[in-house]
């Protein structure tokens, strides 16, 4: 079964059909920039633009940077504030004429981890954090997610470098605009990853965004008192979660 997965970043959209028994792309991805300002109309459009470049799906499934609730766009961190209590789901569904299925990024790459990835068959309490223009958390405790976790605003208090939003420390976005080098940058994250791990206790932490591929630059820096892998499906992972997501919806 072929469904189609949206991933709504903080500087892309794109999107792909997803084989839901291999958890691949059964056609090369489709990427537009997220317009500037990313406000409500500009958003419905580009991602009715994105999935015009397929076949139609029998189900979409669309990842949003915001905690989501039934449907409703709770939030707006790294998107624009006209988002906050819109009703996501039923936008994107008249715009696209089916039913969509709208969750936060985070939590739909997680659970395409935990499906076919790194954390595949994990007991116990597994995180999945991604790091990009925020960062982004997915909570699971014997495969079930927790959904709307909420990490990437941790308060850092305290720490010399650092008082206040955990995502305007160690973000990838924070690397690249004060142009940290990777060990820097590393030392920030660990920083993080052991705040967050001395609050949670978990079995094992994924990485995951846009540095999940360059982990042979950084992670050997990050030391935290758990195992820490990367995210196996990388990028590609929200896009497989929300089309997953939006399959078991459907039935």
């Amino acid at each position: 079964m072929v469904v189609l997965g949206i991933d709504i970043g903080g500087s892309g959209i794109k999107g792909a059909p997803v084989d839901l028994a291999t958890g691949e792309f059964t056609a090369e991805r489709h990427r537009i920039e997220t317009p500037q300002p990313a406000d409500i109309a500009a958003v419905v459009d580009t991602v009715a633009a994105v999935v015009a470049q397929f076949p139609p799906a029998s189900s979409v499934g669309i990842t949003f940077p915001a905690v989501v609730q039934h449907g409703v766009t709770k939030t707006a961190a790294n998107v624009d504030a006209s988002w906050v209590d819109a009703p996501a789901e039923q936008l994107f569904s008249d715009a696209l004429g089916r039913p969509v299925t709208v969750l936060n990024d985070a939590d739909a790459a997680g659970v395409a981890e935990i499906e076919y990835g790194a954390g595949k068959g994990v007991d116990g309490l597994v995180v999945m954090v991604t790091l990009g223009t925020g960062i982004g958390s997915a909570l699971f405790i014997d495969g079930r997610l927790v959904p709307n976790t909420e990490f990437g605003h941790l308060q850092l208090t305290g720490h010399h470098l650092h008082g206040g939003d955990a995502e305007d420390f160690a973000s990838d976005r924070i690397r690249e605009t004060e142009e940290l080098g990777w060990p820097d940058w590393a030392e920030r994250v660990q920083v993080y990853l052991r705040h967050l791990h001395a609050l949670l206790w978990p079995d094992l932490i994924i990485i995951g965004g846009g540095v999940s591929k360059k982990t042979d630059k950084w992670l050997q820096y990050v030391s935290v008192p758990t195992k820490i892998v990367p995210a196996t499906l990388q990028n590609n992972a929200g896009i497989v979660g929300a089309a997953l997501l939006a399959s078991r919806r459907a039935h």
